[in-house]
């Protein structure tokens, strides 16, 4: 079985495509209301010295994440 790769374990500097959100209700909804849907590309600019949040550009805008919010993003 092949694991994951979340936007939790990306580093800084990597762009990746998201490939799929998981989740459910409101949290899944939260995400995706913040622009971050199956297909688009994040850029992971900065992540903060104990991991949390972790600050990333999409679809041309920056965005701060929880590490929680992120372990729940599957990119690829």
């Amino acid at each position: 079985m092949t694991t994951m790769k979340t936007l939790r374990q990306a580093a800084v500097g990597d762009t990746l495509r998201v490939r799929r959100l998981h989740g459910e209700g409101a949290v899944k909804r939260r995400i995706m209301d913040m622009g971050i849907t199956r297909g688009v590309e994040v850029h992971i600019r900065k992540v903060a010295p104990f991991g949390d949040p972790v600050e990333v550009n999409v679809r041309g805008y920056e965005l701060s994440l929880r590490k929680s919010d992120a372990e729940m993003i599957e990119v690829e």
